[in-house]
């Protein structure tokens, strides 16, 4: 029996309020995820008004941008596997706490450095906050029929908070500050800390040995690295920049050390065994890879929509508002398919449908196909959620429930990374395939069309400069070039889903539900008062066949 403070073990259901409080328990946690996510996303919408009140320069700004998901990623293995040590709820009160003091310094920061110093801290808090989320989940529903559900639900929450974070924003902007999308994290935070110090059980690993603060150190340090290259490498920069080529090989070489460091420690900080289980590293390589295939395509649909169809940014989120719908619902209905469908045919059918609805948007051109976008959209919201909901699950349901922590911030990290790496992958492409259609367009000068090349919008600029002949001309040839790289994206993106759902075959056929004799016993309100909590929960292991 392991991942608890005090055992004590009870019949399943036998107690109707502790049944009833998982699901309460369950509405706490994905109020703090639909923090996380929408904090991520709230700010975008911002940009343009942080710039003119507090006049950030270029690297001030992109790290004003840039910096709450580079400290979260880098940091959610080490909160991770220190919550599986000090207790999951503890971190996750903490990252509370920091999260709306932070929220506060930012509402009210006077300068550029003031406001990345708070958007820094949020990402401390956020990386606490969200694999303490899962790995609490994963210690109070200990039946996976039921985990299952609750993750469907879990994911649908994080799908609506990327899809909300800019139109809240726009909503506050309209009526108040730019300070006010921070601010508005505060009162929620304030509910959100005594809930859950009254509702959420506490729980932890064995607790054998100590607790590896090199090896964690190691990890930030290399995953800061390695995820700021990435970034560098997706927005642009050249590889042999010694500002992207540097931070890249020194986290690599990081995070190299802390493999073999955690290999050969008798109590590692994470247990790498797990990744001898096929369901569990297919599982972390399907999340890899959805998201290498996806985010990046997110992005370059967005300008599409925005620079060639001329929608404004608002009829920009509409349009992409069905994606994150199709994704809600294939997360509510996620539970009942991976019971009838099993692991294996459920992502590779959610890899298939997504290639699918990849290609369905090839048809895309200069002209608006609303219908089109439409169908195309709802099958990809429906398709990547599936897919990623049926590789969660597998992959906390295979971690011991003492390295529940540390497995929720390997899935975190690598759905990061592969976003990370997916915006510079499929951004190289797209610029493969744009950048030859503006090298010799009548009566633009060769410095023009170099410039054109970099992007869309900077070839409307020069456009706009050159006007006459010669500016239509180049305005209609790059637009023509976005669509043709576009497609070309596309396709690989259909490729690399398709390799996908090829590794999701080791994945296990069935869902296997072993039968379990002891459940987390939640605390009512009067007993979450008292000094220790009685949580029980059994090691689930399931195999593949």
């Amino acid at each position: 029996m392991s991942g608890t403070t005090t055992a004590a073990v009870r019949p399943r259901r036998r107690a109707t309020g502790a049944g009833a409080n998982r699901w309460v328990v369950l509405v706490v946690l994905c109020v703090s995820l639909l923090l996380v996510t929408l904090d991520a996303t709230v700010l975008h919408v911002a940009v343009p008004a942080v710039t003119e009140d507090l006049k950030p320069g270029a690297i001030e700004l992109l790290w004003i941008v840039d910096v709450y998901p580079l400290v979260c990623a880098s940091l959610l293995i080490l909160f991770g596997t220190l919550g599986d040590r000090v207790g999951r709820r503890r971190i996750l009160l903490l990252g509370y706490a920091l999260f709306g003091v932070a929220s506060a310094v930012a509402a009210f920061a006077g300068t550029a450095e003031t406001l990345i110093l708070a958007r820094a801290l949020l990402g401390v808090g956020g990386a606490m906050i969200m694999p303490a989320t899962l790995s609490i989940l994963r210690q109070v529903f200990p039946d996976r029929r039921e985990r299952a559900l609750a993750i469907g639900i879990w994911s649908a929450v994080a799908a609506v908070g990327a899809a909300v974070g800019p139109l809240l924003g726009g909503f506050l902007l309209e009526h108040f500050w730019w300070g006010a999308v921070f601010l508005v994290n505060i009162p929620l935070m304030l509910v959100s800390l005594p809930v859950g110090r009254m509702l959420l059980p506490e729980s932890r690993g064995d607790g054998t040995g100590p607790w590896d603060v090199v090896g964690a150190l190691m990890a930030a340090v290399g995953l800061f690295g390695v995820v700021f290259g990435v970034k560098r490498l997706g927005g642009g920069e050249p590889v042999a920049s010694p500002i992207t080529l540097v931070p890249l090989l020194a986290g690599a070489v990081l995070l190299f050390f802390f493999v073999r460091r955690q290999g050969r420690r008798p109590h590692p900080l994470v247990d790498l065994r797990m990744f001898r289980r096929p369901a569990f590293s297919t599982s972390v390589g399907c999340i890899v890879l959805a998201m290498l295939a996806l985010v990046g395509l997110e992005l370059i649909a967005a300008q599409y929509l925005q620079l060639v169809l001329g929608l404004s940014p608002l009829q920009t989120g509409l349009r992409l508002l069905p994606l994150t719908i199709a994704a809600m619902a294939a997360g509510l209905a996620g539970a009942r398919m991976l019971r009838r469908f099993g692991p294996r045919r459920m992502v590779c059918f959610g890899f298939c449908l997504t290639a699918a609805a990849v290609v369905t948007l090839t048809a895309m051109g200069g002209t608006d196909k609303a219908g089109l976008l439409l169908f195309g959209f709802v099958l990809l919201g429906f398709g990547l959620e599936t897919t990623l909901f049926g590789a969660y699950e597998s992959m906390l349901s295979e971690a011991p429930a003492e390295q529940a922590g540390g497995a929720a911030a390997i899935g975190e990290t690598s759905y990061q990374l592969g976003a990370g790496i997916g915006i510079a992958l499929l951004g190289s492409v797209m610029n493969a395939a744009y950048a030859p259609g503006l090298a010799s367009v009548p009566g633009v000068p060769p410095h023009a069309s170099d410039a054109a090349g970099h992007s869309l919008g900077e070839a409307y600029e020069v456009a706009g400069r050159l006007g006459g002949s010669a500016g239509a001309a180049l305005r209609r040839a790059a637009r023509d070039s976005f669509v043709h790289g576009l497609h070309v994206t596309l396709l690989v993106s259909a490729g690399l889903l398709l390799l996908g759902a090829v590794m999701a075959l080791r994945l296990p056929r069935v869902m296997q539900c072993g039968e379990e004799s002891a459940e987390v016993e939640l605390p009512s309100p009067r007993e979450a008062e008292k000094p220790r909590v009685a949580v029980a929960a059994l090691d689930v292991r399931d195999t593949a066949p």
